[in-house]
């Protein structure tokens, strides 16, 4: 990406940084609070098992029915 930002006020910088910094701290405490959730980190291992026990469906045979 090779855009340049000329006419950018220290104000509409800040709300630019504020935003994009929030967003990944909401990103982040939700990551938290899924890894604390023993339900979805079981859900996760339980899917991890069944794909090295080979149990999946291919993408193929969901969209041809």
């Amino acid at each position: 990406m090779n855009e340049k930002v000329n006419e950018l006020t220290v104000d509409e910088l800040r709300n630019l940084i504020s935003n994009v910094v929030q967003e990944k701290l909401d990103d982040m405490l939700e990551d938290v609070k899924l890894m604390l959730d023993s339900e979805y980190v079981n859900s996760i291992k339980e899917a991890r098992e069944e794909y090295k026990q080979g149990k999946v469906t291919s993408i193929d045979d969901i969209l041809s029915t």
